[in-house]
């Protein structure tokens, strides 16, 4: 960990330590720029979000971090299974429609997260932990961040550029008035880690688990194994259907665990080895990505929902753009934030957003449950998107994916 300093000075400074900002900071130190990093808590730390998708793992490769990630041994993914009362269905990311990585990892997340840090920090990038920040202003040479560490002393860094990574603190669009509310219904989620002692034949441990209630098909359920014999289980559900299952969040989970049929065949003897935490009201936007001196990155701009494990994949997505814009624009050139990095990245944000609002209309569980298991292009487009591949304009459902969706349901 970098000495606290009272005056800091970089050319780019980036809010937050996770994925987004770590992949940031590799990719500007890889071009010779230097970067400080202001992450409020420590590593490692506790975080959800832990199921990967092979899109990412372009990402990874290119930051030169994938090395280390593979030899952290994290649980092998290579698709998805599907549980809704009686049915069920796989998917093979092998069967995709898009060229890239077909496989990639189960993680947790405290872990993960400190890998890619623990990399940026290696390539010479600054990181000071426990550094919140409060005030953000623009000037003449650039603009400059103010905030104060642990012990409370205040800090002033001066750059060229900020980049949010901040996640759900989302620290630009409060400080700057950015959010905007999102169009989703205010959904609830509760989680946990737990020992799961699964040895099931039915169960597959590289691929997440998602399954929806047998009585209400707008709650689901993710059970994300690890290679230590332990998962990450979550229930998501519109904040009062969730607050209906018991009196505490512990007491919810465990109620709707053993509500599910599947749940109580394939792990009859679970139990949690982390207190059980929720978050509501997570889906969010913003009134724009990027400023004069200023770009958002992964939740910081905007979270859909955890259902196809999007956000890691457009975090890593959004640090690509932001970075190769700004290497552009550090080195002089003339560069267009709204054409390079705001349209592009929302290409593949609105083809998630589709999939999302088709999974609670119900079209897109249809259609994952009761499309033949065949090799058509159609099968392929669809296992192209939860595979992350959000921002292959050749795959027809990432430009129209509800259109293309309910054309199939019709005719299942």
């Amino acid at each position: 960990m970098s000495s606290i300093r009272n005056k800091l000075k970089a050319d780019v400074l980036i809010i937050g330590a996770g994925p987004s900002g770590a992949l940031a900071a590799s990719f500007l130190r890889q071009a010779g720029h230097s970067v400080c990093i202001f992450e409020r808590s420590t590593f490692p730390r506790f975080s959800i979000g832990e199921s990967l998708l092979p899109q990412s793992m372009v990402f990874f490769q290119r930051a030169g971090v994938l090395p280390k990630i593979n030899a952290a041994r994290f649980q092998r993914k290579t698709g998805a299974a599907f549980q809704y009362g009686n049915k069920h269905s796989r998917i093979n990311f092998s069967n995709k429609f898009t060229d890239g990585p077909a496989e990639t990892f189960e993680v947790q997340r405290a872990d993960f997260d400190k890998i890619l840090a623990d990399h940026a920090e290696s390539l010479g990038a600054e990181i000071h932990y426990e550094h919140t920040v409060t005030s953000y202003e623009e000037n003449a040479e650039g603009v400059m961040l103010k905030g104060n560490n642990a012990q409370g002393i205040p800090y002033e860094a001066r750059g060229k550029f900020v980049l949010d990574a901040g996640g759900y603190g989302r620290v630009l669009p409060r400080l700057l008035n950015l959010e905007k509310p999102s169009d989703f219904p205010v959904r609830k989620a509760i989680f946990s880690h737990i020992k799961d002692n699964i040895s099931h034949p039915a169960f597959d441990r590289e691929k997440i688990l998602i399954t929806i209630h047998a009585d209400n098909p707008t709650i689901w359920y993710w059970l994300i194994p690890f290679s230590n014999g332990t998962s990450s289980i979550g229930v998501v559900g519109e904040e009062y259907e969730i607050d209906a299952a018991g009196l505490t969040d512990e007491e919810r989970l465990t109620n709707l665990i053993r509500q599910d049929q599947h749940y109580q065949t394939i792990m009859p003897d679970f139990s949690f080895t982390r207190p059980v935490a929720s978050l509501v009201g997570y889906s969010c936007g913003v009134k724009s990505l990027y400023g004069k001196n200023f770009a958002l990155l992964g939740n910081a701009g905007e979270f859909l929902d955890p259902v196809f494990s999007s956000g890691l994949t457009i975090a890593a997505k959004s640090a690509d753009l932001a970075a190769n814009v700004l290497l552009k624009q550090l080195a002089g050139q003339n560069v267009d934030w709204e054409k390079e990095f705001a349209a592009p990245l929302s290409v593949g944000i609105n083809a998630f957003r589709e999939f999302v609002e088709s999974w609670y209309e119900g079209t897109l569980q249809k259609v994952i449950l009761e499309q033949p298991d065949d090799n058509s292009d159609v099968k392929k487009m669809i296992i192209s998107m939860l595979a992350g591949y959000a921002w292959d304009e050749n795959n027809a459902f990432v430009k129209k994916g509800k259109y293309f969706l309910n054309i199939v349901a019709k005719h299942l």
